[in-house]
């Protein structure tokens, strides 16, 4: 299975990124490879997109050595030594407890990452005073990630009332002609919140690392 299977090690050193395996579309045995390649080369792994029956075939060996979500399908393999940890504070914003998978997806990568971001959850507009009794706490943070589906408003709302960068992440939580997600992220990228940035539907994989790196830059500056 060696060839199907190149490991990027190099990626945090020359992105500020680590490696991480997306593992919808790949089989139980691939999965058992990778993780047995991180295992024996000292390695930490991030896996994204990790359902439970693929969770459940991996051996028992290897599931007692990885730190797995099923709210998120996140696996995380613990690196022997851990690394130095961000001085960067995170804020991850959730409209309604429906958006939590993908809340907890972008919380678990900075996690891994050695970032321990402030989960603030159910706020959104439609009850508009649960943001606003927030805000204290939100405007305290280097970076948000604002997660929605259904119409999108926090993104605008919130890039609208705090100085950090916004990152947007839409979710496919909506039905009728919400669904998939597409409305929200239409709102995302319409708006007309200055500081205002998104990512695609469902990725907050890819909110937490555009998060790591304004991190990174941060730290060069300071």
């Amino acid at each position: 299975m060696s060839g199907e299977i190149r490991m990027d090690w190099d990626r945090a050193s020359r992105t500020g990124v680590a490696e991480a395996v997306l593992c919808a579309g790949k089989s139980g045995a691939q999965i058992e490879a990778i993780l047995s390649e991180a295992m024996e080369a000292g390695r930490g792994l991030l896996l994204t997109r990790l359902e439970e029956d693929r969770f459940g075939v991996l051996s028992p060996s290897t599931r007692a050595r990885i730190d797995y979500d099923p709210v998120s399908r996140t696996a995380i393999l613990p690196a022997p030594e851990s690394g130095e940890r961000l001085t960067i504070s995170v804020a991850i914003v959730a409209a309604g407890s429906s958006d939590l998978p993908v809340a907890r997806e972008a919380a678990r990568t900075l996690q891994f990452h050695g970032v321990e971001p402030t989960g603030i959850h159910d706020v959104g507009v439609a009850g508009l005073w649960r943001l606003m009794e927030a805000l204290p706490e939100i405007r305290r943070h280097d970076v948000v990630i604002a997660v929605a589906g259904m119409e999108g408003a926090l993104f605008s709302v919130l890039a609208g009332l705090v100085r950090a960068p916004v990152i947007a992440v839409p979710t496919s939580v909506g039905y009728g002609v919400g669904a998939g997600g597409r409305i929200a992220l239409g709102s995302a990228l319409s708006s007309c919140a200055a500081g205002l940035v998104t990512v695609n539907i469902d990725n907050g994989f890819g909110a937490a690392c555009a998060a790591l790196k304004i991190a990174g830059l941060m730290r060069q500056g300071r």
